[in-house]
């Protein structure tokens, strides 16, 4: 028989991100976005997002429900870099201006089939107040230029899913502040395929 090559297994995710709580904002979007380590390629699917604008529902929960579809499949051959999404939620001021209202993370399931979870949000906020009133009377909340940064140390160097270092602080902001909470649902499958070499 000839020799076995490298083994590589296929994870299909499929989902949706759900909805979200944030009592203090209303009238918000979400874009998502997948953070994977360098074995991980993408080979069919959509690996980031917006949604549309949405407001909070009249019952007691006050969600703000998207229903955003999640349908991607990677490749890798080893479960190193296992990725994750990455939420950023986005929504006016009071000049208007769309300004980030929160973002967060949360490893892809690594076990098949449905999985929920709930993703704590949050916010860098400044620890002067003097930087504050500055970025509120300009309009210009402290938000990262690439949001995949909020995974940033996560599932590499063999950590394994569910490990949880704090996000990268902002130059001058270094605090973060809770926000809101992101509801997320999976639908995961995995196969496993080997390739052979064909005898010279």
């Amino acid at each position: 028989a000839p020799p076995a090559g490298p083994s590589v297994f296929l994870l299909m995710v499929n989902g949706q991100v759900e909805s979200a709580q944030f009592p203090e904002y209303d009238e918000l979007y979400c874009k998502y976005c997948f953070v994977y380590g360098q074995d991980w390629a993408p080979t069919a699917g959509l690996e980031e997002g917006i949604s549309q604008i949405t407001c909070k529902s009249q019952d007691v929960r006050q969600a703000l429900v998207w229903n955003f579809p999640i349908d991607v499949t990677f490749k890798s051959t080893n479960p190193y870099g296992w990725p994750q999404i990455v939420l950023s939620v986005y929504g006016p001021d009071v000049f208007g201006n769309d300004v980030v209202r929160g973002y967060g993370a949360v490893h892809v399931p690594f076990s098949p089939g449905r999985h929920k979870r709930t993703i704590p949000m949050f916010v860098p906020e400044s620890t002067s107040k003097l930087q504050r009133l500055t970025s509120w009377f300009m309009g210009r909340r402290p938000e990262y230029t690439d949001p995949k940064v909020v995974a940033q140390g996560e599932g590499r160097e063999g950590k394994p899913p569910g490990f949880r270092p704090c996000p990268p602080p902002i130059l001058g902001f270094s605090s973060l502040l809770p926000s809101g909470l992101a509801l997320v649902h999976f639908q995961i499958n995995r196969r496993r395929r080997t390739f052979w070499h064909a005898c010279p």
